[in-house]
């Protein structure tokens, strides 16, 4: 009589503690763990897998949950249970990888489908530009607050106090444009910090520069519409903005900012993004005469355009110029201002003030994208301003910054000819200006972690050339570090200028 042939018997299984999986069920991640097996033909064809309670004891888990997953395996016919052979792998030839059960689609698990297949062209653009962000993050951000000096025991005071007030009500779904008592709040202190015309009803709170940004995009921005940005410029407003389908020009800046005679270049320009009261990175400010310029060519061409204010409130030497949007009488220019920059980046409350024929368009798709900000900081910040510890607060680090720029400015100096330095009568960076010949790229590289930020000036430019310099922040630098920092940047400066 012929010998029945046994199928091999499988090997223990070994269930990962992937990341991904820890909060999924531990029957989903068995069954999961098995069918990857089976898959890649760990477990090939025909083997037997061990018995329920070999597995249970192996694996530490109980009759029930092997008998769960197993279950699931052979409905969907990775397995076959037949009585007095055990349960044995099935034919995988005729299997998918795509399985109908919870799971399918968690990290980690192949997929013959790439990336590029499932994304749409805007999709690919997204995670393209998302992709340069996110390495811009992993290098350092360029401007830094110091959050240490930040007043948490009076905000933690003016957060419960808003609570108690509030009640219940504040922790329901905010407007999508925002608190009424910040947006009034915010309304108030721009009219007189800025010289900027609005009333709260033309304000719309969002969580981030980039988040006003992407709807500006979105909103007023076609696929291959022409944007106008300086050169060099903030990086982050031309991902947005390319990552919005639109066609980039570039205008020159000059110790006067954006040299707006070259708007005639661009007839067909849609929109023009500026930085007019400290450009980034130069830090130069927009004289009044090419403000008056850009809004001409706005008015006549009926184009947009989109001033960021991010860090004007740290002004330390002269009369502060009222912006852009103060002096426009067309509802040509939208204004961005943030108090990530100015209080804490984790704060993500940012402001956007609007013409009016805008705010009901931007406020519906504020609701459509994520239905709001957090009411609870809302309601807190209001307070905080209200109660004029925010003015206090600026007063305070006003003079802090001050004192920091001060004693980089004086180090920086003393390096002279080598370095000349930029404006600095704004912000929490400054530029040190190099020799053309000089390679900031490799020099900034050469002093990271110095103490002060430190990033090439030539990377700012659309063509990755330009004038040469290191791009320097002090917000978060104490005059110690500063001096630690430029002890060890000194000699790399003075060798990079050497003949």
């Amino acid at each position: 009589m012929p010998r029945t042939r046994r199928a091999a018997t499988a090997p223990p299984i070994a269930l990962p503690l992937a990341p991904e999986r820890a909060d999924l069920p531990l029957y989903v991640q068995l069954y999961q763990q098995l069918r990857e097996h089976i898959l890649s033909g760990v477990l090939p064809e025909g083997a037997t897998l061990p018995s329920a309670r070999t597995m249970a004891a192996d694996l530490r888990l109980s009759r029930n949950t092997i008998d769960t997953a197993v279950g699931l395996l052979a409905a969907d016919g990775f397995v076959q249970r037949r009585v007095g052979a055990g349960t044995i792998v099935a034919d995988t030839e005729r299997l998918s990888p795509r399985s109908t059960r919870p799971g399918r689609n968690e990290p980690g698990v192949a997929t013959t489908v790439s990336p590029e297949a499932r994304l749409s062209r805007r999709g690919l653009r997204l995670a393209a530009c998302g992709d340069a962000e996110r390495e811009a993050d992993r290098r350092g951000l360029p401007t830094t607050v110091d959050v240490l000096g930040f007043p948490t025991m009076e905000w933690n005071r003016v957060l419960a106090r808003a609570l108690r007030e509030r009640g219940p009500r504040v922790l329901q779904s905010a407007d999508p444009q925002g608190d009424r008592a910040l947006r009034r709040a915010i309304s108030e202190h721009v009219r007189l910090a800025r010289g900027v015309r609005c009333t709260p009803e033309q304000v719309l709170i969002v969580n981030s520069t980039q988040q006003a940004l992407d709807l500006i995009g979105r909103l007023l921005l076609d696929s291959g519409d022409r944007v106008l940005l300086e050169d060099p410029g903030y990086p982050s407003a031309r991902m947005a903005f390319e990552a919005a389908g639109a066609t980039l020009g570039f205008l020159p800046v000059d110790r006067f900012g954006a040299v707006t005679d070259r708007l005639a270049e661009h007839e067909d320009a849609r929109l023009l993004y500026v930085t007019p009261s400290h450009q980034f990175p130069l830090g130069v400010t927009l004289s009044l005469k090419r403000r008056a310029a850009a809004l001409e060519w706005a008015r006549a061409r009926e184009a947009w355009i989109v001033e960021d204010d991010y860090d004007s409130e740290f002004r330390y030497d002269g009369q502060s110029i009222a912006a852009l949007q103060g002096i426009d009488r067309d509802g040509r220019v939208l204004y961005i201002g943030t108090f990530n920059k100015v209080l804490f980046p984790g704060m993500r409350l940012a402001y956007l003030i609007l013409p009016p024929a805008l705010v009901e368009p931007f406020v519906s798709a504020r609701r459509l994208s994520d239905g709001g900000s957090s009411s609870v900081p809302q309601a807190a910040l209001a307070a905080f301003i209200r109660s004029g510890q925010f003015a206090a607060y600026l007063r305070r680090t006003r003079a802090l910054y001050s004192e920091r720029r001060d004693a980089l400015v004086a180090r920086l100096e003393a390096l002279a000819p080598a370095v000349r330095v930029g404006a600095s009568d704004t912000g929490l960076h400054l530029v040190a200006l190099l020799d053309a010949d000089v390679d900031d790229t490799a020099l900034a590289a050469a002093a990271a972690g110095s103490g002060v930020g430190v990033a090439a000036l030539s990377t700012y430019y659309a063509g990755g050339a330009g004038q040469r310099g290191l791009l320097l922040t002090f917000g978060a630098a104490t005059p110690a570090a500063i001096e630690a920092s430029m002890d060890a940047l000194e000699p790399l400066l003075r060798r990079a200028s050497s003949p």
